[in-house]
């Protein structure tokens, strides 16, 4: 999703935030106005190359490539970046050329390969493949636009859109809904599981903590780094053993592993949070609280744009909880008054009235 994108990569969330993570809306009334979007560093429309989009290579067709470092399938962060891409190219006719569990060293030759596809887009699903970047860069890719999810790592360049949110707002507002539930409960003990231990990931716990003690000021939180996001078997182990340590609410801040562990929580009655999507109608397994920072609905967005012949390449989108309609936060089964609280606290990071930054260092 730092998501992600930063956070918000499990974007992830979880480029967890991931990462990243990211980022453009979902929305299409708010194509033209949400966000804050930086001066295309060429000065030029569309492209910023004075090529036309979407069809840059005048080939008569669209294909947007996709470049996932996660499990495509993994019903959760990775996977709503190439659906949210499927769902917009069907209907425009276009053409998805998608790869997931692409590793990291291999991220340069593997944009090569699309670009010598005649792909007209391609489109990184987390910042962790920014080496295949310099790619922009080569002939091979000359008409090709660039979708990437922002990264405090990555610079921009003319040739690479950046994609952006704040992964310290959506994971405090996390942290926030699960105090709510906690301390209706009485319970003091949240878990947090992710896989390795990274900027984004330790950032990630951190504000996730802070937003718990806004509720429960003495909260505490386990939090375990499993080395893997997608290692089903790790993520259940350590889902055991925060369970076994009192925990009543984890979030498994993971890629492919998340169902494992929240299917384990469940069994166990412990409350559980979603890595980027919106899954309060799942019910195997079931969520308590979706955390909803889908690269997907990002990703759409800049389709869009892209169809219009205005995505422009050396710009910065950056989305903004309590603003845009992503990244958000909800209670799947709000008691009493949860939803409205938590609704006050989304419209006060909205309204700069709370500075999730400030919050993460006073209580994180």
């Amino acid at each position: 999703m730092t998501t992600r994108s930063t956070l918000r990569r499990p974007r992830a969330a979880v480029g967890l935030a991931l990462v990243g993570a990211l980022a453009l809306a979902g929305c299409a009334s708010n194509d033209a106005t949400a966000a804050k979007t930086t001066a295309s560093a060429t000065g030029d429309s569309g492209s910023g190359s004075g090529l036309k989009e979407p069809d840059l290579n005048g080939d008569g067709k669209v294909v947007i490539g996709v470049l996932s470092p996660g499990d495509i399938n993994d019903h959760g962060y990775y996977q709503s970046f190439v659906d949210g891409a499927d769902a917009y190219a069907k209907t425009q006719g276009w053409t998805v050329i998608k790869r997931g569990s692409v590793p990291v060293n291999d991220a340069l030759t593997a944009a090569r390969a699309l670009c010598q596809q005649h792909v007209d887009m391609i489109a990184l699903g987390a910042s962790e493949l920014k080496n295949a970047i310099p790619a922009a860069e080569e002939a091979v890719c000359a008409k090709t636009a660039w979708y990437v999810p922002s990264s405090a790592n990555i610079d921009q360049t003319p040739k690479i859109m950046l994609s952006a949110d704040d992964p310290n707002q959506s994971m405090l507002v996390a942290g926030y809904a699960a105090g709510l539930k906690m301390k209706a409960a009485g319970d003091t003990k949240a878990g947090f599981i992710t896989g390795a231990k990274a900027d984004f990931s330790v950032a990630a716990a951190n504000a996730f903590l802070a937003g718990i003690r806004e509720v429960v000021p003495k909260a505490q939180l386990a939090t375990t780094y499993t080395g893997d996001f997608n290692d089903s078997a790790k993520a259940k182990e350590a889902t055991q053993a925060q369970i076994s340590q009192g925990a009543k609410v984890i979030y498994p801040y993971l890629g492919g592993a998340t169902d494992a562990s929240a299917q384990l929580a469940n069994g166990s009655k412990v409350l559980t949070l979603t890595p980027g999507t919106d899954r309060c109608d799942s019910t195997s397994p079931k969520y308590d609280i979706s955390v909803i920072f889908s690269p997907g609905d990002y990703f759409q967005a800049a389709l869009k744009e892209f169809a219009k012949n205005n995505l422009k390449m050396g710009t910065t989108r950056t989305w903004q909880l309590g603003v845009d309609p992503y990244p958000t936060v909800k209670i799947c089964d709000p008691k009493g008054d949860q939803a409205a609280q938590l609704a006050a606290f989304i419209k006060k990071i909205g309204s700069k009235e709370i500075d999730p930054a400030a919050e993460v260092k006073r209580l994180g």
